[in-house]
């Protein structure tokens, strides 16, 4: 194979996440975007050491696994990669996926280890209860658009009015959006020019309550042309009347627990606060889980498939076992706004949950008072100089790291205690296999592994892994 050239095959299997291995006669290439059983056209961009990489140029034939897609902006929008499968076909994907890169390091195990398959979403579409949606346009100069990124793509927009992973409040709230800013003319926020208003409109809604949050994101630059009149006050109090207005209509499921207007300069293209202002009602709401209440902030970490983390820490829950009669220690390191901790702390005795983001810290503290729970700690800090500073020994570690996977030196300390049980709790399977191996060389084993599918339609999936010391 040669840089530059185009090539057929046929896509064998998808690699987490979301490399397809195409089988080009002898030889084989990684092409993202594509699905098993595929024949597709690939434009080779690079080869090296006998490895090829390559990008989808067309779909030739498409899979037998295909059954159609019941979204419009499947393809064009970067958000779902197995929207055209039947769901239990792409159960089976993501369980291979997670299976092959456990076995690459646990097959050298004196003891096997125990592989519980995957666990479904009980929702497969409208499940998310969060997104942050872009301002843009779909072509250079076109109309504004408001939704997510093209696949492939960072500058265009897709308007996805009729995404299928969140509920129909989501796409009314987009709609209202969108039309309310393209009849005022208000231009979106240009990544490569830095000029512009509107930057992200971020809604959140709570599966079990219905509360839902809005924030739009704008710059501080003035929002009018030249030959336009009006002031900022007037427009931003114009998008908070017309969703003031979507709700008094009725067709609403939800209600607005707050309206906010967050000021952000910066030039990165994510999510953020300058300032907040509150627009209307409060910078918060609350979700229900497991039985517990949480209050959630603007920037809060929660899952974001509320029907599918109660089956995740059901398992986490399953994993730990009993602890006997609240005798023992947990840590809960990478706590979030403490949602294990709190589920633990009526059979412990005492949990400490570490958590770098401070407003997820602070909002641990509350929902645990909210629950009634005396026993849990929260300290927000890094995890890898906040273990320095405990003085507490763990009985038990629970582990719920960010993406990239626990900090290289903070494993090492997360050893040393040496704990009988730990369980891990992964957000990227190759993070994940990544810190097993060096737990597999510190005297530790994986007992039982299991996936589950936070995210339908995506790539992505999480895991739950039972770790047990050996010596």
């Amino acid at each position: 194979m040669k840089k530059g050239q185009v090539y057929e095959g046929i896509v064998e299997r998808v690699d987490f996440p979301n490399k397809g291995i195409c089988r080009v006669g002898e030889d084989t290439v990684v092409v993202k975007n594509s699905l098993p059983g595929q024949k597709v056209k690939v434009g080779i961009n690079k080869v090296r050491k006998g490895k090829a990489e390559g990008r989808l140029l067309e779909v030739l034939e498409q899979s037998p696994l295909e059954t159609g897609a019941p979204c419009s902006h499947f393809g064009l929008c970067g958000g779902c990669t197995y929207l055209s499968l039947p769901y239990e076909e792409q159960l089976a994907i993501k369980a291979g996926q997670v299976k092959r890169l456990l076995d690459s390091v646990l097959a050298g195990q004196e003891q096997p280890y125990i592989w519980e398959g995957i666990k479904g979403s009980p929702k497969e579409y409208e499940y998310r209860n969060k997104m942050e949606f872009s301002f843009g346009d779909e072509y250079k100069d076109g109309p504004l658009s408001l939704g997510m990124h093209k696949r492939g793509g960072f500058y265009d927009v897709v308007t996805v009015d009729t995404c299928k992973i969140v509920d129909a409040d989501y796409r009314l709230i987009l709609q209202t959006v969108k039309d309310y800013f393209l009849e005022k003319e208000v231009a979106f926020f240009h990544r490569l020019s830095h000029q512009g208003y509107l930057r992200h409109l971020l809604v959140r809604k709570a599966s079990k309550t219905g509360e839902i949050l809005v924030a739009l994101v704008t710059t501080s630059q003035n929002p009018w042309k030249e030959a336009q009149q009006g002031t900022e006050e007037s427009l931003i109090a114009g998008f908070r009347n017309v969703l003031l207005e979507l709700e008094q209509s009725g067709k609403l499921q939800g209600r607005f627990a707050g309206i906010l207007h967050i000021l952000n300069d910066s030039i990165a293209d994510v999510v953020k606060s300058d300032r907040t202002d509150i627009l209307y009602g409060q910078d918060f709401f609350y979700e229900e889980l497991l039985g517990l209440r949480f209050k959630i902030s603007t920037f809060s970490f929660f899952q974001t498939n509320s029907y599918s983390a109660e089956v995740l820490y059901e398992t986490a829950r399953e994993y730990v076992g009993a602890l006997g009669k609240r005798e023992k220690t947990v840590f809960d390191l990478y706590s979030g706004t403490g949602t294990i901790a709190q589920l633990m702390a009526p059979v412990s005795k005492k949990v400490i949950g570490v958590e770098i983001v401070e407003e997820a810290v602070e909002a641990a503290w509350k929902n645990a008072k909210l629950n009634g729970l005396d026993n849990c700690v929260f300290i927000a800090g890094d995890v890898l100089k906040v273990l320095d500073e405990i003085a507490e020994k763990p009985d038990m570690i629970i582990l719920d790291p960010p993406r990239d996977g626990i900090h290289p030196k903070a494993l090492p300390k997360i050893i040393s205690y040496g704990v009988e049980r730990i369980v891990y709790i992964s957000c990227k399977p190759t993070s994940l296999v990544r810190d097993l191996e060096v737990f597999l060389d510190s005297g530790y084993q994986v007992e039982k592994a299991v996936a589950v599918d936070q995210f339908p339609w995506t790539a992505n999936c999480e895991v739950v892994c039972l770790l047990q010391r050996r010596y």
